[in-house]
């Protein structure tokens, strides 16, 4: 079975090789691109700010890696600041990056969702009223943050002091000619994996007139699988994040 795998191309190499790993025919094709912020000043300043920070929520493992990459000489993560992860890939990430694993919250790994919603649910006792919780996160090609505002709502509501600084820039893949016609068909001879609804926008702009009605995907969240069922894909399968979930659901197309 081949497996397209849409991630960003650091991520996406890594997975390759772990379902080829497995027995699946994967290739990377990568509809996210991620790339530094123009302006690294508002990363540095959070630096300059976290003893005052009661949490700092990551929304990937390229928020924490971007975060990081701008850490000042000789800063340390205070024992006073939570980190924040929504799934493992982050968590893993935090803990790579030399966070204590005592002060990384993330929803529990038998959680039916790794996403903001089971996030909150593990760490909304931790919010006091006037609290600053930092929100890292990735910026649209214009430089603007970019994501879903549905925990700085509920952080806001905890009467919490919600400030975003974005760490990465999320764009379309720059694509010649050639490479868009060596682009993978549309036809039900594999099957596409989607962690991000952004990918699959990309790559309807890719052609827009494509027609996916006989094609299979896999989607790593409700939403993402939202966004693959009106982009016309023909079946869609939701699964957890992880590889063991991804490889039982590509298993069910068998």
């Amino acid at each position: 079975m081949r497996v397209i795998v849409t991630r960003p191309a650091n991520e996406a190499a890594d997975w390759v090789d772990a379902l080829r790993a497995r027995g699946f025919d994967a290739i990377a094709f990568p509809l996210i691109e991620i790339g530094p912020v123009d302006d690294p000043a508002p990363l540095r300043r959070a630096w300059d700010e976290l003893e005052a920070t009661c949490a700092v929520m990551f929304v990937s493992g390229n928020a924490v890696r971007h975060f990081f990459a701008q850490r000042p000489k000789g800063a340390q993560w205070p024992a006073v600041t939570r980190a924040w992860a929504t799934g493992a890939g982050t968590h893993d990430a935090l803990k790579t990056a030399g966070i204590a694993p005592t002060l990384i919250d993330s929803p529990s790994a038998e959680s039916p969702q790794f996403d903001s919603e089971a996030l909150w649910e593990r760490v909304s006792t931790q919010v006091r009223n006037g609290d600053v919780v930092v929100i890292v996160r990735g910026a649209d090609a214009g430089g603007e943050a970019a994501g879903r505002d549905w925990l700085a709502g509920q952080l806001s509501s905890a009467g919490a002091v919600v400030r975003t600084v974005a760490a990465y820039v999320r764009r379309a893949p720059a694509r010649d000619r050639e490479l868009h016609l060596a682009a993978p068909t549309t036809t039900s001879d594999g099957v596409w994996l989607f962690s991000s609804s952004q990918a699959i926008h990309n790559l309807l702009a890719l052609d827009p007139k494509a027609d996916w009605s006989a094609t299979r995907a896999v989607a790593t969240h409700p939403r993402i699988a939202e966004s693959a069922r009106s982009a016309g894909f023909g079946v869609v399968c939701e699964s957890r994040p992880g590889l063991d979930a991804v490889i039982a659901a590509l298993e069910s197309f068998r």
